[in-house]
């Protein structure tokens, strides 16, 4: 979420903010076909984890789209709350609505300098290529090993 933030209107700010409202701090997912909370905020309330999880609350599907639209409450439990099949599943469609915000570049977060990284030219693009082509090699020899250590 951070990093779609970088270059984005301050509208877009505020939709991501909104979404990370939701799903950091307030977000529900299942898990074996049962209601789980996985946000801080209500991990660290048990009056709105009792109410978020009780059949007073209004619990909906998490769509950022909608979602974004949605106000966020401090003073008083949340009006409604979002839950994803899986925490996954909310991390997927929050890189997917990332992807829909316009900026005038990307970026990438390079683990090595744990930096971000502004992807302006064919250069910088071609740099984070070879990075990600040298992780593969690794990778790929890695498993070569394990499955001839394995027989396979």
């Amino acid at each position: 979420i951070g990093l779609a933030s970088l270059g984005a209107s301050d509208e877009d700010v505020q939709k991501l903010a909104t979404c990370y409202f939701f799903t950091i701090e307030f977000g529900l997912c299942k898990q074996d076909g049962q209601l789980r909370a996985y946000g801080a905020g209500l991990l660290s309330s048990i009056g709105e984890l009792r109410h978020a999880l009780s059949d007073e609350a209004c619990v909906k599907m998490f769509d950022p789209k909608i979602t974004c639209h949605q106000e966020c409450l401090i003073t008083t439990f949340q009006e409604v709350y979002f839950v994803s099949e899986s925490f996954e599943e909310a991390k997927e469609k929050m890189r997917e609505f990332a992807k829909t915000i316009k900026r005038p570049f990307s970026v990438y977060y390079n683990p090595y300098t744990q930096s971000v990284d502004l992807l302006k030219d064919t250069r910088s693009i071609e740099n984070v290529v070879q990075d990600l082509r040298s992780d593969l090699t690794t990778i790929c020899d890695a498993l070569g090993k394990m499955n001839t250590y394995l027989g396979i």
